[in-house]
């Protein structure tokens, strides 16, 4: 649960929420959203996305939605709205309404962004050359550091590797890039979650942290010098093994956690939390936050979809945007 559940903020925010792939559950769990009363007492969201899809399935769902706040994006040509079916045309119109809700939060339209799923295979039939919308934005909004973090209460998940092959992984574990990771979270966590003096824990890369190097050397050759690395009012502790770590529930006890790779955070992440975690990208210059799943292509069109996370990240980008407004 966030801890902006329940919270009442000081002015009511203007959240742009990009649809996502209209073949996915996006626009069903926004509009599931948008006619949460309690939840837009709180918030104003702005829908960016076609005006037919969220009509078809507003239909679906027996909901008539105000088409008045809706920013929308031109259908690409081809397009054709067929639910559970992956396609680059509907790869194309959820990237488009990710640039348009980018553009509106660094213009000062809105306050804040909220991204409903994609599918990465759909954006690059589609001709983009990203792995997610998070590297999209990133460059879009000129971030130079940023990070995916998932957020869950106080489990918070930060990654030095994210959507890259598992055969790449270890290339791309650095000194400079494990450092760069916990800067970035302390950052968040001082100016978004308000924790000033934040405590990390960084997990290892290999199994048992490579028992003093008879499993590998990443962990005293390339992690615990980034760990001695940092500075100032940031306590940073490990590396853990990453089984022991969660096994415990050692993670109860820090601000963050930094992960190598992407299933090691993520598996336990969700497991702990599906249905309720929120991605956050910290480093922009902008708010962003999108649910913790997929596209759903399974469930889409069923009206069957669950509305929670998306509703977490709302209200989590409100938070964020309420804090950064009072700092």
């Amino acid at each position: 649960m966030s801890s902006a559940e329940g919270q009442s903020f000081a002015s009511r925010p203007r959240i742009a929420v990009s649809i996502g792939d209209p073949n996915g559950v996006g626009p069903e769990v926004f509009l599931k959203c948008f006619c949460d009363d309690a939840l837009t007492d709180q918030v104003e969201l702005i829908p960016v996305g076609s005006r037919s899809v969220l009509q078809y399935y507003g239909s679906l769902l027996n909901i008539n939605g105000n088409n008045d706040l809706l920013v929308e994006v031109d259908e690409p040509k081809g397009f054709k709205l067929t639910p559970g079916k992956l396609d680059s045309c509907a790869g194309a119109l959820s990237m488009l309404c990710v640039e348009r809700a980018t553009d509106m939060c660094l213009s000062g339209e809105v306050q804040a962004m909220v991204t409903c799923p994609i599918s990465k295979e759909a954006i690059s039939a589609a001709g983009y050359d990203f792995p997610g919308h998070t590297e999209f934005i990133a460059e879009r909004s000129e971030a130079n550091s940023y990070l995916m973090m998932m957020v869950s209460g106080s489990l918070r998940m930060g990654l030095v590797t994210a959507h890259i092959p598992l055969g790449d992984v270890r290339a791309q574990i650095t000194q400079a890039g494990i450092a760069s990771t916990i800067s970035v979270m302390a950052d968040a966590l001082r100016s978004d979650f308000g924790i000033e003096q934040p405590r990390i824990a960084v997990l290892g890369l290999n199994p048992h942290a490579g028992d003093g190097g008879v499993l590998g050397k990443e962990e005293t050759d390339i992690i615990i010098p980034a760990i001695r690395s940092i500075s100032g009012d940031t306590n940073v502790s490990g590396p853990f093994p990453a089984d022991g770590f969660f096994g415990r529930a050692a993670w109860k006890s820090f601000d963050g956690v930094v992960a190598m790779y992407h299933d090691q955070g993520l598996v336990p992440f969700k497991t702990l939390s599906f249905g309720k975690g929120v991605n956050v990208t910290a480093g922009l210059p902008i708010v962003r936050t999108s649910p913790d799943h997929g596209t759903a292509f399974d469930i889409a069109g069923r009206g069957v979809a669950e509305e929670g996370s998306l509703h977490q990240a709302i209200l989590l980008a409100a938070e964020i945007t309420a804090r950064r407004a009072s700092a």
